[in-house]
């Protein structure tokens, strides 16, 4: 696995020396931060590399930071596998939480797309270039950003919202 890693890093190093911010290694597991404007064509070069060949993305999300490190920001996480070569990497894009934007990767792995309205729906991120970017996980008229920090945890939503979720009676 040691192996892999060491690939994976110096690949990326080599192909995009400005792009990689930091890499840690924790548990054989690698995490590379990236630079958000860099982030669709590390990606992108990760899929179509053929010693590389991260041909699935198993999950993207995003987190609210703005009050963990009091960066005010949010992060973009990528994890990557590849069937071929059995290895995998996670990727961390930060975001500023005042505009949180980032370049969509629907072109790349067609399963962003729903990743992508999840983390739009949850934390309110904006994949520019989303051919569908609408909420997914709450019903229409939802206000706001569940997984957000500053999300109030009662009576955010309007009565009529409540009534949507609690239709049974006990």
């Amino acid at each position: 696995m040691s192996e892999d890693i060491s690939l994976i890093e110096n690949r990326l190093r080599s192909r995009f020396p400005g792009a990689v911010l930091t890499v840690k290694i924790f548990r054989d597991e690698l995490t590379i931060c990236i630079d958000r404007d860099s982030i669709v064509r590390v990606l992108q070069f990760l899929r179509d590399d053929g010693e590389l060949a991260f041909d699935f993305l198993t999950d993207l999300c995003g987190v609210d930071k703005t009050s963990l490190e009091k960066s005010n920001s949010f992060e973009v996480v990528y994890h990557l596998y590849s069937i071929k070569r059995n290895h995998r990497v996670r990727l961390k894009v930060k975001i500023p939480a005042l505009k949180p934007t980032i370049g969509s990767v629907t072109g790349i792995w067609k399963t962003a797309d729903w990743h992508e309205r999840e983390a739009y729906d949850m934390f309110g991120i904006t994949f520019e270039g989303h051919p569908n970017l609408v909420r997914i996980l709450t019903p229409d008229g939802f206000e706001g950003h569940p997984l957000r920090k500053d999300y109030p945890l009662k009576g955010r939503q309007p009565n009529s919202l409540r009534d949507v979720y609690r239709k049974v009676k006990r």
